[in-house]
C-alpha cells in the first residue's frame, strides 16, 4: 500500500510493516495504525526513527530504543496491560520511548515514563504508563555544560 509520510515524501508500505495499537497513543487515541521508519544508509539502526501514522499524513513522532538513553531501562508494567498484545516471547517485544527535539537541541527529552511497546509477532502495539517512580516524562538526552 501507499502511504503519504510527513518526512519521507509517499512511500510503499508492506502491510507486514503496520504496528496496530488498539488504544492508539495518548492524546491520539482515534489514530491506530503506524510504522516505523527511518533514514539511515548505514548498516548501523540510527538514534532516531520515526513513528508515522499510516492514516493520516502530518502525524509522525521521533522514537529512540531507551537503551540508548538509558542501559538500565526496564519498565515495570502490569502484566495485564500487555495482554493486548497476544502472546510472546521476551524477544518479541519492541520497546520505544517518544521524544521531543525542540529549536533548542540540546533540551532534546525523551519520555520514559509512558513508552510504547511492541510485540513483533502480532504486530500489535501499546504505550503504556510505567509504575518505576525514577522514569520521567522529560528526560534530558544531553548534558550540559553544567553536568560535564
Amino acid at each position: 500500500m501507499k502511504i503519504k509520510t510527513r518526512y519521507f515524501g509517499e512511500i510503499d508500505l508492506d502491510d507486514s510493516k503496520i504496528v496496530h495499537f488498539e488504544n492508539g497513543l495518548f492524546g491520539f487515541e482515534e489514530y491506530k495504525d503506524y510504522t516505523i521508519l527511518y533514514d539511515s544508509e548505514g548498516e548501523e539502526e540510527p538514534f532516531f526513527s520515526w513513528l508515522q501514522c499510516t492514516t493520516e499524513q502530518s502525524l509522525a513522532f521521533p522514537v529512540v530504543n531507551p537503551q540508548k538513553v538509558r542501559e538500565d531501562y526496564d519498565p515495570v508494567v502490569e502484566d495485564e496491560l500487555l495482554r493486548s498484545l497476544g502472546e510472546f516471547g521476551e524477544d518479541d517485544l519492541v520497546v520505544l520511548v517518544l521524544a521531543t527535539i525542540p529549536k533548542e537541541v540540546e533540551k532534546t527529552s525523551v519520555n520514559l515514563k509512558a513508552p510504547l511497546i511492541i510485540n513483533a509477532g502480532t504486530r500489535k502495539g501499546v504505550q503504556l504508563v510505567a509504575d518505576n517512580q525514577d522514569y520521567e516524562i522529560k528526560h534530558f538526552i544531553m548534558k550540559t555544560d553544567k553536568e560535564v
